[in-house]
């Protein structure tokens, strides 16, 4: 009995050739065994692929038509299981309604090695002057037995004999849209062209080998945090000993003691007694590279700034240099033994500031209290 081939693609029988392409191109994504794993998956996409192969030929489609089966016994068509064969690959299929990939060629074996990047943990001090620090790095380097080369001394890669240099090997797989030519990299060979019979016992034919090297980075005045330093061509040895990639230095400055870093300026906190900010003071500050006198006015309050111009870390494309801030911390003492307390009362009370406040408060909370009272 004739397959219904117009129902296995669900087109009517008058079905257009672009609507059993569209009818077929939804199918085969749906059930082609590289992405419906499903067993049954696989019988669904042998019929499917035979009802193409039959209604997209005229000849055939008109067998069809006249209610007799191309594909049967003597039928004079080629089967499911016919020359190629109905499983194409997916991208195959896809390659053949979007376009197929050209020819690539043998790839190379030395290709361009990859960039790395290393932490440098620096001190305050170190990254507002600079510093020459070493490193200690693991990369891949140039294999000194083969020189690159990953062949054993004497030897040569020699030409594949499966892909004669090429790299790919092509292959003729049947489609709905007719023969198609695919190219695939060679297995052979892993797509260079040339196999290596003898590699270099250093690197197993890498061409490059793994190991610790030291190295020294100069690092300039005036790096922040987070910053990176690239060297050039310091990274990692590509394979077949290409070109090195860089080596990019991720800067992490440690937090200081005293300072906190904002940019190019600089911050500080310094304590004062109460009596030094009413009174006046000078004051030894003690900067990255440097002592400085600043002078504290009489009658400074909490909270109060002095700045320090050039006193603070240096740009980092310049000569000059940000500034330092100093924040007062007016300290009130907490513990007063009888005298002091004594002498503190007839001071404040010389001042009027002890009643004036007490007075203050008393008219604020009368205020308060007759608005609530409706007075």
């Amino acid at each position: 009995m004739a397959k219904d081939y117009y129902g296995i693609l669900g087109v009517p029988r008058d079905a257009t050739a672009d609507d059993i392409k569209r009818a077929y191109r939804k199918l085969a994504r749906q059930y082609h065994p590289d992405v419906n794993p499903d067993p049954d998956a696989q019988e669904k996409f042998k019929d499917i692929n035979a009802a193409y192969e039959v209604l997209s030929d005229d000849q055939k489609r008109q067998i069809v038509d006249l209610g007799g089966d191309p594909l049967a016994p003597g039928g004079g068509g080629m089967g499911p299981g016919g020359a190629g064969g109905p499983f194409v690959g997916f991208q195959d299929i896809m390659d053949a309604f979007f376009g197929g990939t050209t020819a690539r060629g043998p790839r190379p074996r030395v290709r361009p090695g990859a960039d790395a990047i290393i932490r440098l943990d620096l001190e305050l001090q170190e990254t507002a002057f600079g510093v020459e620090a070493p490193l200690t790095v693991d990369t891949a380097v140039l294999c000194s037995t083969c020189s690159g080369a990953g062949t054993a001394p004497g030897t040569h890669p020699q030409t594949c004999d499966i892909c004669h240099g090429k790299g790919e090997v092509q292959s003729v797989q049947r489609t709905f849209l007719g023969q198609v030519v695919s190219a695939r990299p060679c297995s052979a060979c892993q797509g260079y062209g040339t196999t290596i019979p003898h590699p270099c016992a250093t690197c197993g034919g890498e061409g490059r080998v793994r190991t610790r090297r030291t190295l020294t980075v100069k690092i300039p005045a005036g790096v922040e945090d987070g910053m990176r330093i690239r060297l050039a061509q310091q990274g990692e040895v590509g394979p077949g000993g290409g070109q090195p990639g860089d080596l990019y230095v991720e800067i992490h400055e440690r937090p200081h003691d005293v300072f906190a870093r904002k940019g190019n300026d600089l911050h500080c906190k310094v304590t004062v007694p109460m009596t030094a900010a009413a009174l006046g003071t000078r004051l030894t500050i003690k900067t990255l590279d440097t002592e400085e006198q600043v002078d504290v006015k009489a009658g400074t309050q909490p909270g109060a700034t002095i700045r320090i111009k050039g006193r603070g870390v240096p740009h980092l494309r310049g000569t000059a240099r940000g500034d330092l801030f100093v924040h007062l911390d007016v300290r009130t003492p907490t513990k007063l033994d009888a005298d002091q307390e004594r002498m503190l009362r007839e001071f404040a009370k010389t001042r009027g500031e002890e009643m004036a406040e007490l007075a203050k408060q008393g008219g604020f909370f009368n205020s308060l209290r007759n608005a609530f009272n409706g007075h």
